[in-house]
């Protein structure tokens, strides 16, 4: 699936099942909540935090798509074509930050 046809996708569905979209202020929030969760995950899994025997059915790919899905709304919401964000941003960041990667020892 290209992120347009997700676009469309979730534009669908938002239509048929979800009946209309939440506001933007109200999606927004919610992408707020859906990141925390995913932070919560990788805190626990990759960080020094433990899970509790109630977050052991946790599921990060689920968590993932949550965002995303909620980051499309919002986008379907403000007229934003992600692919072409996403473009955008991929160029911006290699014009700035090519050589900076390049010779940072860090990354070697």
């Amino acid at each position: 699936m290209t992120i347009k046809q997700a676009q469309e996708t979730v534009d669908q569905w938002i239509k048929e099942v979800g009946v209309r979209y939440f506001s933007e202020l109200t999606n927004t929030a919610m992408l707020m909540e859906e990141v925390g969760e995913v932070a919560r995950i990788m805190a626990r899994s990759y960080g020094d935090q433990s899970f509790k025997k109630s977050d052991e059915a946790v599921n990060l790919a689920d968590e993932m798509a949550d965002v995303l899905f909620v980051l499309i709304c919002l986008a379907n919401q403000t007229g934003v074509d992600l692919t072409e964000a996403l473009q955008a941003n991929l160029d911006k960041k290699t014009k700035r930050d090519k050589d900076r990667h390049q010779n940072n020892p860090k990354l070697k």
